[in-house]
């Protein structure tokens, strides 16, 4: 197995990350614009500017991802031709840090964060901190849906380039 198609490959699954994060900015967006054109309410009101900043971050996300994992791609084949041990190496620390990040961050910090907003929406009963919180765990619940798979990725890929610099 080539090190550098695995790396290669994996880069290249990571894009299918984006579309995901930018549908689901669309969406929030749109969302935004009925709240604004539609919305008769206080709390229909108050989601106008949640929506808008979660869809407005979805795609930044995106953006930041495609252009991260696109240059990626070409620093790859760089690197791997200066130094091809160094460069596996350097993916498999990268990986690891990864993943730690992953448990840290989407596996303890976002469900804590969606508690805090849960327990808002109990116990605060003002339209806008309502609205707030309804779209943050909406918000983290796709940011859930999505980095969970692109944890399942890293994970094999890390894996693969193990058993490429082991054996």
């Amino acid at each position: 197995m080539d090190i550098l198609k695995t790396a290669t490959d994996w880069a290249k699954a990571e894009l299918i990350s984006i579309p995901f994060f930018m549908l689901f900015g669309f969406v929030f967006i749109v969302a935004s614009i009925g709240f604004w054109h539609l919305g008769k309410t206080d709390i229909a009101r108050a989601y106008i500017i949640p929506t808008m900043v979660a869809g407005l971050l979805l795609m930044t996300i995106g953006l930041g991802l495609f252009y991260t994992n696109k240059s990626r791609i070409t620093r790859f084949e760089t690197a791997y031709n200066i130094d091809a041990s160094a460069f596996v190496a350097s993916e498999i620390t990268r990986s690891e840090s990864t993943l730690k990040e992953y448990q840290t961050v989407v596996f303890k910090v976002i469900p804590l964060i969606i508690i805090v907003a849960a327990l808002l929406i109990i116990f605060v009963n003002k339209p806008m901190w309502r609205a707030i919180s309804i779209t943050t765990i909406a918000l983290l619940i796709v940011i859930l849906l999505i980095d969970g798979t692109a944890h399942a990725r890293i994970e094999t890929y890390k894996n693969q380039l193990e058993l490429i610099n082991n054996g």
